[in-house]
């Protein structure tokens, strides 16, 4: 076997780890850094750092997978990969964010399921995730009852009592987190309602746990198929060998792999990172698919950059990449739903906003 860089991590943090143990996605689960004290001992925080985020320690829910973790650069304080998962006390001065930046919760007609566009919902079939995003816009749903959902009931009996959902996407939270047995569950229930033609699944997985991917998740997703996989990767640092190993399995068991990134300061937002992610995910079959301007989620503004600097880079890269590597630029408003950065959507643009018009030909005023 010719082991991923990785391992150099494992063999030299966990010596006492055999290789399948670390191939295995519930060793990796069962041994998430889920403390300051832990991450400490693998990034070394700094003093006044780690006494700032200690007062914050019931809140900052850290969880990052130790395959995840191995990702990052000890020495470079500004690792993109660190950068995404690893809490900064930045997060607890931000003023500005909201609660729930989308405004899902006034589009949630019965419990976790959204129903934002008229043929398509989507379903929060849990809260958790093998790691938290430092960017993650539902972060409020942190921290607040963290279990794996059991009943979706209520899911089948909205989409029976709305004959134009056409489309569910199955969200979280982390999805692959749920048991084989409960997902495939979901799945075959799902099978079973006639309307419904296209079935999404939106996972981190391949990025921060690919072990996952494995031949009995494979197979489940080929008996409901066709699935549609939407996946999360920000940074060409996240494309490693088990990274594409595992998208390799979904392509090839004819399941479509799409990609959605968020456009993040300091981590990605300048065009020669993001080329480069997008080329190497094109060269692996997955398509670049969206690129998100960061929602205004509470505690997430450092991470934030201008929606000029997003339109910009796509700019320079449609100038760089063929038409199949360059996603489209996306904002996503409050209870409007996503918008296209595109000439077309663009009503005005002023000295601290732009005004936008969104799928139901609505104006909003985006600030930048």
């Amino acid at each position: 076997m010719v082991k991923d860089s990785t391992f150099n991590f494992k063999e030299y943090y966990y010596p006492l780890v055999s290789d399948k143990e670390w191939l295995d996605y519930r060793w990796q689960l069962s041994n998430r850094i889920t403390n300051l004290e832990d991450l400490h001992n693998y990034l070394k925080i700094n003093d006044q750092d780690f006494s700032y985020l200690k007062k914050f320690e019931d809140r900052l829910n850290l969880s990052i997978t130790p395959y995840y973790l191995s990702l990052i650069n000890p020495l470079d304080e500004f690792d993109p990969i660190k950068l995404q998962c690893v809490p900064s006390p930045l997060e607890f001065q931000d003023d500005e964010g909201m609660e729930d930046p989308l405004g899902e919760e006034s589009l949630m007609n019965v419990k976790d399921v959204i129903h934002k566009y008229p043929d398509r919902i989507l379903f929060l079939v849990t809260n958790q995730c093998p790691v938290y995003c430092r960017h993650c816009f539902r972060r409020n749903k942190w921290g607040k009852s963290l279990e794996t959902k059991i009943d979706f009931q209520n899911l089948i009996e909205y989409i029976k009592k709305n004959s134009e959902v056409r489309e569910v996407i199955i969200s979280g939270g982390e999805p692959l987190i749920l048991s084989s047995d409960h997902l495939e569950s979901i799945l075959k229930e799902l099978r079973k309602i006639d309307q419904i033609e296209v079935i999404r699944i939106a996972s981190r997985v391949p990025v921060v746990l690919p072990q996952r991917i494995d031949e009995e998740i494979i197979q489940i997703l080929k008996n409901y198929s066709p699935i549609w996989f939407i996946t999360h990767f920000n940074h060409p640092g996240e494309i490693t060998e088990l990274s594409t190993k595992a998208l390799r399995k979904l392509i090839e068991n004819g399941i479509a792999v799409l990609n959605q990134s968020v456009l993040l300061k300091g981590i990605n937002d300048d065009s020669k990172t993001l080329e480069k992610l997008f080329r190497n995910l094109i060269k692996i079959g997955v398509k670049p698919y969206y690129l998100f301007q960061c929602d205004p989620a509470k505690g997430v503004k450092h991470l934030r950059t201008s929606v000029f600097k997003g339109i910009e880079i796509i700019k320079e890269l449609n100038g760089k990449l063929s038409g199949i590597a360059v996603p489209k630029f996306a904002i996503d408003l409050q209870g409007g739903g996503k918008v296209n950065l595109e000439p077309n959507s663009i009503e005005s643009i002023n000295e601290n906003s732009i005004v936008v018009k969104n799928f139901q030909g609505k104006l909003y005023e985006y600030k930048t």
